[in-house]
């Protein structure tokens, strides 16, 4: 499981829960797959292990993932795939941070959005273009 921190201003815990859901969403993360031991990810990604373990919480309280005392954690099979409504906070939350980005750097929303449907366009396989 590769997983990256940012430094958009997004807490890490929710930065680290928001890249399990989006990796189950996508099919990524299975139902019934182990997801790393708190220590592992934490030495992994370099941050607190108090922090994955908040990440598990709110990955726990919200039905993606079950604790198997004694065996580890788990995707949950009922976690999977995640409704639209999650998966488009998680978008919501990435715009805005894009967003809030372009108003630093002084780009207007009509360029960014010209730009992102550049890029969108550049992924395109060839032909679809």
């Amino acid at each position: 499981m590769q997983l990256h921190i940012t430094t958009d201003g997004l807490p890490i815990y929710l930065q680290i829960a928001n890249q399990v859901k989006y990796l189950v969403a996508s099919g990524r993360l299975a139902p019934g797959e182990e997801v790393p031991p708190i220590r592992v990810l934490a030495h992994q990604l370099l941050v607190n292990p108090n922090t994955v373990a908040r990440a598990y919480l709110e990955l726990e309280r919200a039905g993606i993932v079950v604790k198997r005392h004694g065996s580890g954690t788990y995707i949950s099979d009922q976690g999977s795939p995640l409704a639209r409504k999650e998966r488009l906070k998680i978008l919501y939350q990435r715009v805005d941070a894009l967003l809030a980005e372009a108003a630093h750097l002084q780009v207007a929303p009509e360029d960014l959005f010209k730009l992102i449907q550049e890029r969108q366009q550049s992924m395109q396989p060839e032909e679809n273009k």
